[in-house]
C-alpha cells in the first residue's frame, strides 16, 4: 500500500480521498468540478491509478474525475481475508459509486477495468451513460470467426499456463515489487522511455512482499482458470441494456495480453457501428504509450455523445 501522501516526486500531485465502507480502505483521486458529469477510470493489472496520471488533468478541465486504485493495488489496502475475483473489484466499485452518488457515469476502462466496467453496467445500467474501452474486453460479444486469435493463445496467458505447474507464475507474481516492469513488458508494455527511478518506484512500491502482491497474482488467475464465468453468465441479462450505451474502442495494436484483432471482434460484435481507434505501435498499457490520443478521442466521443 502506498503512503497517501505520496506524490512520486510531483508526477502523482492528485489530492487522495478514501473510503472504507466496503471492509477496506479504498484510496480513488476525485478532481475536477463536483457538477461535471464523472468519468469513472478503471485501471488493471499490475496497476494503480498512476497510470492515469497524464490524463486526469486535462480530462478534469470538464468533467469530474474519478480514479479507484482496486483493492490489493496503489493506495488501496490489500486484505487478506478478501477474495480477489471479477465479482469482489466490482461490488467494490458498487459500494464506491453510491458513496459519491455519481450518475451519468462514462467508463473509461482498461485491461480488467473493462470488465469490471461492464459487470457494473449490466447491473447497474441507470447510472452508466457512456464507456470508453481500452485494450480491453466487455466480454459479451459472439465471435464466431475461426481466424481471430483466441485471449488463451496471447503471449501473456500462454506465459502464465506454462508457468502454473512449476510455481513460477505464483512466484514472479507474488514478487512484483523487484518483477513489474518484467511482467508489463509480458502483457505489452512498449514505451521504455516513460522508465526512470521515479516510474519504477510507482509501480513497484504497492507490492513490498508477496503478502502485498495477492492480488496481482489473483487477477489473471481469475480469468485463465475460468473462476469468472459464473459471474458473467449471471450478467448476461443486462447486455440489451449495455448494448444501449454509445461506446468507443481504443486499441493498442502492440497488445500481448489480449490479442487485438480479439479486442476488435469482442467488440464489434456487440456494438457493430460504434467507432474503434487502433493505434499503430501503442501497447496494451496505452494510457503510457499515447495519453494524448486517449484524450483527445475521449473528448471527441464525449461531444458525440452529450
Amino acid at each position: 500500500m502506498v503512503p497517501l501522501d505520496e506524490t512520486y516526486d510531483g508526477s502523482f500531485p492528485f489530492a487522495a480521498h478514501t473510503f472504507d465502507g466496503h471492509g477496506f480502505v479504498q484510496h480513488f483521486v476525485d478532481e475536477g468540478p463536483r457538477d461535471g458529469e464523472p468519468i469513472v477510470c478503471l485501471h488493471g493489472e499490475p496497476t494503480w491509478g498512476y497510470l492515469y496520471r497524464h490524463m486526469i488533468g486535462p480530462l478534469a478541465e470538464d468533467n469530474r474525475v474519478v480514479v479507484p486504485d482496486h483493492m490489493g493495488f496503489g493506495k488501496s489496502e490489500t486484505p487478506q481475508d478478501r477474495e480477489y475475483t471479477l465479482q469482489a473489484h466490482t461490488e467494490n466499485l458498487v459500494a464506491l459509486i453510491e458513496h459519491l452518488g455519481l450518475t451519468d457515469i462514462t467508463f473509461v476502462g482498461q485491461d480488467w477495468g473493462g470488465p469490471i466496467a461492464t459487470a457494473y453496467t449490466v447491473r447497474h445500467p441507470e447510472r452508466v451513460k457512456r464507456i470508453v474501452f481500452a485494450n480491453t474486453l466487455a466480454g459479451y460479444g459472439r465471435v464466431d470467426d475461426a481466424s481471430v486469435t483466441p485471449t488463451s493463445e496471447s503471449r501473456w496467458f500462454t506465459w502464465i499456463g506454462d508457468g502454473l505447474e512449476s510455481g513460477r507464475t505464483e512466484d514472479v507474481l507474488l514478487n512484483l515489487g523487484s518483477t513489474v516492469l518484467s511482467v508489463m513488458k509480458i502483457i505489452g508494455f512498449t514505451n521504455s522511455a516513460a522508465v526512470d527511478d521515479t516510474w519504477i518506484r510507482a509501480y513497484s512500491d504497492p507490492f513490498p512482499d508477496r503478502e502485498s502482491a495477492i492480488g496481482g497474482l489473483e487477477f489473471p488467475l481469475d480469468a485463465y482458470l475460468g473462476r469468472i464465468r459464473d459471474y458473467v453468465v449471471e450478467g448476461a441479462v443486462g447486455i440489451g441494456d449495455l448494448c444501449a450505451k454509445p461506446a468507443i474502442l481504443l486499441e493498442g495494436m502492440e497488445d500481448g495480453a489480449i490479442p487485438p484483432d480479439r479486442a476488435i471482434a469482442d467488440f464489434r460484435a456487440l456494438w457493430p457501428d460504434a467507432p474503434v481507434v487502433e493505434m499503430p505501435g501503442v501497447g496494451h498499457f496505452c494510457q503510457e504509450d499515447a495519453p494524448g490520443v486517449l484524450v483527445d478521442n475521449i473528448r471527441r466521443f464525449l461531444h458525440a455523445n452529450p
